[in-house]
């Protein structure tokens, strides 16, 4: 690292002991953490225009005192211990309070996580490696503004044999993320335009369309999906729905509704955005088709990611363009160039020809359904008829009504002095939000802080 230390030599204070000083409250203030390697006493010396006496000096004071460390053959390396830091400087100075820190060993159940544990790290590394030798002189170029052709032809024939969705490679856009996309799509679509929104829905969606100029119209959503009466009344522009697993509710829609809701957006041309964001983990029933591949009119913008099936700091997600919106698609789409890194597209395109994407998908699904057993399990034995769970057959997560005085913010800060977060409903809706509904996501948790975790919230509300 370059150190751009400032030395007054016009004071009386000895140069070693203001660079001694400025070392210590860097590392005080966190601008040189530990485990960094420090410049050598050579480098630090021709950088600040000092002796190399000055510069071993003030590192000889600094390990005295634990800030840093040598390593034979390697270096020195800052390797002092926060806490010590915090309470050198407290005693110093009384006016400093207590840093209090967040409760660790918190049972997290936020439905955005996944069990990164079962992650195969290994083959991932393999696949890595493996797109340098296959791929390597495409990473020398910016890429296709629609993503590596490798990867979309890839998409493009699982989504065909998984979800029934049919396409061509040049119909799907790949993007960091679906926030990326949704910001693509607005801006390929007209900004003064209705958008029918179920409600509940992800909020986050909704302010992406808010931001755009789009006006959202609230639909009920019952047990058989989105509620055709609201569409009808309203008649929007544009529809957005998440029909493999509504979220949050988590309900499937069914196949007549399928039918009537791409029936409405033929004889009205408009078009579905079909949100498929955990498609691939159902529990129970016959898997119904896409909207999507149902769809006779292409009035259905298809989209789904990667980060429920691997990970979502990979930010890969796609979607799938009409061919009468392809044009603009490309021409939007170019003006943000590619967001998604070559290196990590070229990589999934060796882990999925490996066949190590579906056997990862294969043992997830087993392992989550577990999960979802114990969770359900768990709630029956220790909350009976005290709780009410929606949306348990598919997904990764489940919403809860809890049977108590408590409301919604009372439950979450009663379950936060047990060491249990979870999650509010009431940001998902824009009308008559549950008063007594919690959300619970159960994929990054494990089995047993599972249990342990159902057993803290009956303590927090039942006692």
């Amino acid at each position: 690292m370059d150190i751009t230390f400032f030395l007054n030599r016009n004071l009386d204070i000895p140069l070693y002991q203001q660079l001694y000083q400025l070392f210590k409250k860097n590392m005080q203030d966190g601008h040189i953490q530990k485990g960094v390697k420090l410049p050598s006493k050579r480098l630090l010396a021709a950088q600040l225009s000092i002796s190399q006496t000055t510069v071993e000096r003030t590192y000889e004071q600094l390990a005295a005192e634990g800030y840093i460390v040598s390593k034979p053959r390697s270096g020195w390396f800052a390797d002092y211990d926060e806490i010590d830091l915090i309470h050198s400087e407290m005693a110093n100075n009384p006016s400093i309070k207590p840093v209090t820190r967040e409760k660790e060993n918190w049972i997290d159940f936020h439905y955005g996580n996944v069990d990164s544990v079962h992650f195969p790290f290994s083959a991932w590394r393999k696949s890595m490696v493996g797109s340098l030798d296959q791929y390597g002189q495409q990473l020398h170029r910016p890429g296709d503004i629609l993503g590596e052709l490798e990867l979309r032809t890839l998409i493009a024939e699982n989504l065909y044999h998984s979800r029934g969705v049919h396409c061509r490679p040049e119909q799907v856009i790949l993007g960091a993320g679906n926030p990326i996309l949704l910001q693509i799509l607005c801006q390929v679509l007209r900004r003064d335009i209705s958008i029918g929104y179920e409600d509940p829905g992800f909020p986050r969606s909704r302010k992406i369309f808010e931001m755009n100029s789009m006006k959202i119209i609230p639909i009920p959503v019952d047990e058989e999906g989105i509620c055709m009466d609201g569409i009808r009344k309203e008649n929007p522009s544009l529809v957005y729905v998440t029909p493999s697993h509504q979220f949050p509710l988590g309900t499937v829609m069914t196949f007549d509704r399928r039918r009537q809701l791409l029936k409405w957006a033929a004889e009205n041309q408009s078009f579905i955005i079909e949100d498929d964001y955990d498609g691939e983990y159902r529990y129970s029933g016959q898997p119904i088709p896409s909207l999507q591949g149902l769809d006779q009119h292409e009035r259905v913008i298809f989209m789904g990611t990667f980060s429920k099936s691997l990970l979502p700091s990979l930010r890969v997600s796609y979607m799938v363009l009409p061919s009468s919106l392809l044009e603009k698609g490309r021409e939007i789409t170019s003006l943000y160039k590619q967001t998604v890194s070559c290196h990590v597209q070229l990589t999934l395109v060796e882990f999925i020809k490996k066949g190590e994407w579906q056997k990862h998908i294969n043992k997830m699904r087993k392992l989550y359904q577990r999960k979802r057993e114990i969770l359900l399990e768990t709630l029956q034995s220790e909350m009976g008829e005290q709780v009410k769970v929606r949306g348990g057959d598919t997904g990764l997560h489940i919403m809860l009504d809890v049977n108590s005085h408590f409301n919604e913010k009372e439950l979450i800060e009663k379950a936060k002095e047990q060491g249990v977060k979870i999650y509010p409903a009431s940001p998902f809706y824009t009308k008559q939000p549950p008063g007594n509904t919690v959300f619970i996501g159960f994929a990054g948790v494990s089995e047993a802080d599972i249990r342990a975790g159902i057993k803290k919230l009956k303590a927090a509300w039942m006692n």
